[in-house]
């Protein structure tokens, strides 16, 4: 017998503003592939490694006022992505909903937990100490996940548990979260024809 034809979730996006103009493509069933341009080197790298551990596949293209500051950028882009979640997944029928992972990088440790709640809230703990990390402003990692909350409406939790290096602290944050959220997306064969809740809308 034929093995059934799985839809594959996916969501294009164009973000407009007169501070940023973002073009995004997602599948959340992928292989990890990315073509990531954002005008901040780090930046681009933690989404790349986002999409690869998360599975995803990720167009992603933005041009932000850099020449004012990082800041509108690195919301807006979690903002859009977290846009593009919540238009793949629909009406998250039939979806884990949550998810956590535990992401040792050398000597960091890192956790993070995801809940597609239909509520918005974050709680990120970087634990870092520097003002930058490559050219990323690290205070806008915050920024970045909030921005990611709000979009996708969901409930993002993330904290380096300990760490040495900056670098390692924020890609076991980006790996840790691409992983939990790989997971609360994926599909719940146990309960595939249901809503993962009792309210009966997330």
């Amino acid at each position: 017998m034929a093995a059934k034809h799985v839809k594959t979730r996916s969501a294009r996006l164009e973000r407009n503003t007169t501070e940023t103009q973002i073009s995004l493509a997602l599948t959340i069933e992928g292989s990890g592939k990315y073509d990531v341009h954002t005008g901040i080197r780090f930046l681009d790298h933690m989404l790349e490694l986002f999409a690869r551990h998360g599975a995803f596949d990720l167009r992603l293209q933005c041009d932000g006022d850099l020449d004012v500051d990082q800041h509108h950028t690195v919301e807006d882009i979690g903002i859009g992505l977290g846009e593009a979640f919540t238009e793949a997944l629909g009406d998250k029928r039939g979806i884990l909903r949550a998810g956590y992972f535990l992401m040792p990088m050398d000597e960091t440790l890192a956790a993070a937990a995801i809940d597609l709640s239909g509520r918005a809230a974050h709680a990120i703990d970087p634990q870092l100490r520097v003002r930058l990390v490559g050219d990323l402003q690290s205070e806008l990692l915050a920024d970045f996940f909030e921005g990611f909350a709000r979009g996708a409406r969901a409930n993002v939790h993330i904290k380096v548990l300990y760490g040495r290096s900056n670098h390692h602290k924020v890609e076991a944050m980006f790996k840790a979260f691409a992983r939990a959220l790989r997971f609360a997306c994926s599909r719940d064969q146990q309960l595939k024809s249901m809503l993962p809740s009792t309210k009966g809308l997330l």
